[in-house]
């Protein structure tokens, strides 16, 4: 029997009656349903990777995986949620093969143990729009999220650049609330830290002073 979404979740979901619809047999549908979610998809792994090449291979391979695994989606999480699982797993998968990251070694009993919640950061991500725009400055922020321990980058790609929640986060990686909580504020203050001195350098001479004054970490 085919471990197809429940009847009255389809009802609510035009993305589930699309499954539905796929598995039933109508598999060219099946390019309707990723659609969406191309983009998101390719750039969590950039983000993870680091290599463009790789990353399209690894979509590619995820795409193909979530296909042949669609029947064993309930519903249960976000579609985008179950899909960029899979694409964390290969690109996981293609890091351990090409044997180009050593996996980080993180106390898990310090950070899951841990009685404290960090104290509120304004978000890193929180650099005025118009700098954003510039091409120099997202070369910046990009360089500096790739060069994270692979562990950080992973957080930092979940939470703040595909904006999944703690709880999602925490259940893709396997890990604890609380460590995806410690890990990402530790992300964050690495990234503060990289970054401080060199948007101080490319902020236009006569906007720096206005600029500087809203950045978290001045």
């Amino acid at each position: 029997m085919t471990n197809s979404p429940p009847v009255d979740a389809l009802e609510n979901s035009p993305e589930l009656a699309l499954i539905a619809s796929i598995l039933a047999g109508d598999r060219e549908k099946f390019h309707l349903l990723i659609r969406p979610y191309e983009t998101q998809l390719y750039r969590t792994a950039v983000a993870l990777l680091k290599n463009e090449a790789d990353a399209e291979d690894v979509v590619q391979d995820a795409v193909l995986k979530a296909y042949r695994k669609l029947a064993s989606f309930r519903g249960d999480s976000k579609f985008s949620t179950w899909l960029i699982a899979i694409t964390l797993n290969e690109a996981r998968g293609r890091l351990r093969r090409d044997n180009r990251a050593a996996v980080d070694s993180i106390d898990e009993l310090r950070e899951g143990n841990t009685d404290y919640t960090p104290a509120p950061l304004t978000d890193w991500r929180e650099v005025p729009l118009a700098m954003l725009e510039r091409q120099e400055i997202r070369a910046l922020v990009q360089k500096a999220v790739s060069e994270l321990p692979d562990s950080y980058r992973e957080i930092v790609t979940l939470r703040d650049v595909e904006e999944l929640s703690v709880n999602d986060t925490a259940s893709l990686l396997g890990i604890s609330i609380s460590s995806v909580k410690v890990r990402l504020h530790r992300a964050r203050m690495m990234l503060q830290k990289k970054l401080a001195p060199q948007l101080k350098m490319v902020a236009a001479p006569q906007r720096k002073r206005r600029l500087l004054g809203r950045l978290p970490w001045f």
